[in-house]
């Protein structure tokens, strides 16, 4: 979807991305390490790496090999899909130089999808988010934050 915006975000004279992903998505909760290392290789990422992982993940499940082939045990479709959603980010970052292009984690979010047992509410989450699609211009591109610090992908 980003690709759609870009005409329109170079015409700003400051492009802001901001990504929606998840604590969920970091890298440190993927146990299969040759996953982890080439979605962490910010020098060798392509989409096509990244669509790789992901078919790597399609095929195991398929074959019921997501345990054998170390993949997560729990949650494993949305924590591989946040992670390429943060490796994407990443692409998109250094494609476009000028955008300022960021994911962020909003927080543990009072929601039926977490039944309501969040700490933040949806409004404060919503707050989060804008604070970074408002920030002054010169922020750091390719960056994931969770909450409102910078983490580690």
């Amino acid at each position: 979807m980003t690709k759609a915006f870009v005409p329109l975000l170079q015409l700003s004279d400051s492009p802001i991305v901001v990504n929606i992903s998840s604590g969920r998505g970091r890298l440190k909760l993927i146990p299969n390490e040759w996953a982890k290392g080439v979605l962490n290789d910010a020098e060798k990422l392509t989409e096509e790496r990244i669509e790789e992982v992901l078919n790597e993940f399609l095929r195991d499940f398929k074959e019921d090999m997501l345990e054998t082939e170390c993949w997560p045990p729990a949650l494993s479709a949305y924590i591989l899909s946040k992670a390429a959603l943060n490796a994407y980010t990443r692409i998109v970052a250094k494609k476009y130089p000028n955008f300022c292009v960021n994911c962020i984690c909003p927080g543990f979010v009072k929601t039926d999808m977490t039944f309501n047992a969040g700490i933040f509410t949806v409004d404060e989450a919503a707050e989060n988010v804008m604070r970074l699609a408002v920030f002054p211009s010169g922020i750091p591109s390719g960056l994931f934050f969770f909450s409102q610090e910078f983490t580690p992908f």
